[in-house]
């Protein structure tokens, strides 16, 4: 209990520390600063690897599904590394929700701040029933499993263009419950004309942020639980890749074009991680196996999505 207070204080820190001192003035934060962040937030969930071990050799937490030390990190690393790789369509989402409403890059670091910290609290109450699910319906599995292998065909059978946020039935039903006003009034949330009170389009992005979130988690959370439904484990790897989501976004935002083969690394992954949820009570697919099925499909999308880059690059050139 200790352990999951210390961790938890860390994180409300964390964001205490990022909003109130670092980006207490609006921003926009360029390469350089973001790839900082990404350094440290990647170093910290890389070095939270330790603390699981220790954790797990002196019973710091409770040990429900039996794991050893070395068990416990590799699962940890392996389901930091799915929430991470699944993030990145997520990151494809929010790209298109702030250029859809026009907000400006100084604002964008806090809408992320409130689009995270809503993260956490959806994640952890999912978590919560997504472990007690599989404790008490060892059935449920089964159902995660298709859900992700279902997800994985839909990624590679729809080549459908992502809609515009504008046009969606979400935005038009904030509309018509709240009154929206058309510009964006600084870093506002609120204002007032006469005697309507408007929400600002920085508002409402906000909240399509945190629901689109919410619909990923759909996916990152039920790929964890096939890996473990250790609760602190899930928790934790979970909350870090979080965490790492906004600094990421911006070092990776102007690149997004470049990865055009990272979504395949994704179907792969869903696909994986279903099936090995459909076999866990026939197959035992080890640990570092699972490791090195994700850590290959990220790396072989990356390096495909490079030489296609430098292709059409030299085809440029030559023509």
């Amino acid at each position: 209990m200790i352990l999951w207070i210390a961790f938890i204080s860390f994180i409300i820190f964390a964001l205490a520390l990022d909003l109130g001192v670092f980006n207490r003035n609006p921003h926009e934060i360029k390469t350089k600063e973001a790839t900082a962040w990404t350094i440290v937030w990647v170093t910290i969930a890389l070095l939270f690897s330790g603390v699981v071990y220790m954790a797990f050799q002196n019973n710091w937490v409770g040990n429900p599904t039996n794991l050893t030390p070395t068990q416990a990190v590799l699962k940890y690393i392996t389901g930091y590394l799915i929430e991470l790789s699944l993030s990145v369509d997520n990151i494809f989402l929010i790209a298109l929700i702030f250029s859809s409403f026009q907000i400006a890059k100084k604002y964008q670091h806090e809408v992320l701040f409130y689009g995270v910290l809503g993260a956490i609290i959806f994640r952890a109450i999912m978590i919560v029933f997504g472990v007690a699910l599989i404790n008490k319906f060892s059935w449920i599995i089964y159902v995660f499993g298709a859900f992700l292998i279902f997800t994985a065909l839909k990624m590679l059978l729809t080549h459908d263009k992502p809609q515009n946020p504008k046009d969606s039935r979400l935005y038009k039903w904030i509309k018509k419950i709240y009154p929206v006003s058309r510009s964006v009034y600084g870093g506002a949330f609120f204002i007032k004309r006469g005697k309507i009170r408007f929400a600002t389009p920085l508002f409402v992005v906000v909240i399509l942020i945190e629901l689109t979130d919410l619909f990923f988690a759909l996916d990152s959370i039920p790929a964890i639980l096939a890996i473990t439904a250790d609760p602190f484990i899930v928790f934790s790897s979970n909350i870090l890749a979080v965490m790492g989501l906004r600094s990421m976004y911006f070092l990776i935002v102007g690149m997004l074009d470049k990865f055009k083969y990272i979504s395949y690394s994704l179907i792969v992954i869903l696909a994986f991680v279903g099936i090995k949820m459909i076999l866990s009570h026939h197959v035992d697919i080890p640990d570092w196996l699972s490791l090195s099925v994700i850590a290959f499909s990220l790396g072989a999308g990356m390096v495909a999505s490079t030489i296609s880059e430098k292709k059409a690059a030299k085809s440029l050139t030559e023509g």
